[in-house]
């Protein structure tokens, strides 16, 4: 109860969050730039993306990424400490990771060993690492990268989110992990996706 005289409490701000992102290919780009672009301005959360890229190649996409959205990209470094309201990547070939105290461990892959592995690296980090403040999201791609870290997101207790499937008849990376292990929290569009990030982060209203 709010002392007489006292001012009433405010709303407080959302608290911070950690969103991690895995797509493949060019529509898996598509995904990623739709979802960033729908993200609540500003954006109480830390955001991680991972997308499959030729690990030999020179890449653009932090300029992509920085067009399509309003958050600041970063190709992050090793022991970086995340802040809020920025979206991290990796160069192709080391593959960002989330370490303890909200710091960035990037896997070192010279060899290509990690291959079609590097979404799971990310999701298992962040649940060992985010407690429960924590949304994994599976976009487009090929394969089965990001369905066993997403059910180790699950597990740690925090929030899952997948990409529709788009009924072409075959399994990709969002059809492998609706069908992998256990619920899924959010099945929709990127759009879609992105309102319930923003419906997860909001506090909710206060009562009299």
């Amino acid at each position: 109860m709010t002392p007489a005289g006292a001012h009433a409490p405010v709303n407080p701000q959302p608290f911070p969050y950690f969103i991690a992102i895995g797509a493949s290919g060019s529509d898996g780009l598509d995904d990623i730039k739709a979802l960033l672009a729908g993200l609540p301005n500003p954006l109480a959360a830390m955001v991680l993306v991972v997308l499959h890229r030729p690990w030999d190649r020179l890449s653009h996409l932090r300029d992509i990424l920085a067009r399509a959205s309003h958050l600041q990209v970063v190709i992050a470094e090793d022991g970086d400490r995340l802040q809020l309201g920025t979206c991290y990547i990796g160069e192709p070939a080391e593959h960002l990771t989330l370490a303890a105290r909200s710091r960035v461990h990037l896997l070192d892959d010279p060899s290509n060993s990690y291959r079609n592995r590097t979404i799971d690296a990310l999701f298992r980090s962040v649940a060992a690492h985010a407690g429960s403040r924590m949304v994994g999201v599976v976009l487009s791609g090929s394969l089965d990268d990001g369905s066993r870290g997403l059910a180790a997101i699950k597990a740690a207790g925090g929030t899952t989110m997948v990409l529709t499937a788009h009924g072409s008849g075959g399994r990709g990376m969002p059809e492998n992990a609706m069908n992998y292990d256990g619920p899924i929290d959010k099945i929709g569009t990127p759009e879609q996706i992105a309102e319930e990030i923003g419906r997860l982060l909001t506090p909710p209203a206060i009562q009299p």
